[in-house]
């Protein structure tokens, strides 16, 4: 039996290249960080982790990492339709203005967001609420930085839906909102979540914006990124690592649980 050529030559080559240049900047990094935290022995990982101070950090950021993303897979679903279904004035500025939180330092976001949010600032003298220097700061940083994840995920899905399926929707007696939900909505169901999962990702391993805006009060308000970088500041290699291996391992698992909900979901559209 003749083995079938390929088109485009040199598999081999490429697929080398590929697997050496993610095992240099993924893999490797990665299994160095699990490498010296085995180093430490169990009950040295377990003294480092099991801090109710760690706990805390951990679940605060697990936390606001979710709702920051649920928040931008709402909106971020809405702003995506507007830009691409409507025209409008300012619409190409706005458009641009979307990808400004990846142009734009950390740092200067967290600065700008805390000058915003606090009890003196713009928008934080009206509020009749806190929040600057308390949990739901720290979701509005995350959900600053997260947001173009799920436009520029699902703005391309948007585009390629063509208007034809909402007419005949539409003429088969289906009202507007049917026609989202039962038509529309599935197909851009795979790629919410894809967007979802980035933000997610990203907002997990934010420290720069989050930083100023939390106000970094142990128990309340102290990110897991802050605790690692507080414990290297303070020369405590190993429990650093620590923290960064279970941050990780509590990413691979949510991020595994999504990506399965995620091809549950396009196997089912595909059925269907």
């Amino acid at each position: 039996m003749t083995r079938r050529k390929n088109i485009f030559p040199g598999f081999g080559i490429s697929l080398g290249i590929t697997m050496a240049y993610l095992g240099i900047i993924v893999l490797i990094p990665l299994t160095m960080v699990f490498m010296k935290t085995a180093s430490m022995g169990f009950l040295d990982f377990w003294q480092a982790v099991a801090e109710p101070r760690v706990l805390a950090s951990i679940r605060l950021t697990v936390l606001t990492a979710l709702a920051a993303a649920l928040v931008n897979a709402v909106f971020g679903l809405l702003i995506a339709w507007v830009l691409t279904r409507y025209t409008f004035p300012g619409k190409k500025l706005l458009d641009g203005l979307v990808d400004l939180p990846f142009a734009l330092p950390t740092a200067v976001a967290g600065i700008a967001l805390t000058s915003l949010y606090s009890p003196n600032g713009w928008i934080g003298q009206f509020l009749h609420m806190k929040v600057a220097f308390t949990p739901l700061g720290i979701i509005i940083a995350l959900v600053f930085i997260g947001l173009p994840f799920i436009v520029r995920t699902v703005q391309p899905v948007i585009e390629n839906i063509e208007k034809e399926i909402e007419e005949a929707s539409a003429i088969l007696g289906a009202a507007p909102p049917q026609t989202f939900w039962k038509v529309i909505f599935p197909q851009l169901l795979p790629s919410v979540i894809t967007g979802f999962s980035l933000a997610f990702a990203r907002s997990l391993g934010e420290y720069g914006s989050v930083v100023f805006i939390a106000g970094n009060i142990p128990y309340k308000t102290e990110i897991a990124p802050l605790i690692i970088m507080t414990k290297l500041e303070q020369y405590d290699y190993s429990g650093a690592t620590a923290v960064a291996c279970v941050m990780l391992m509590i990413s691979f698992f949510l991020l595994l649980m999504i990506n399965l909900f995620q091809w549950r979901v396009s196997k089912r559209w595909v059925r269907s």
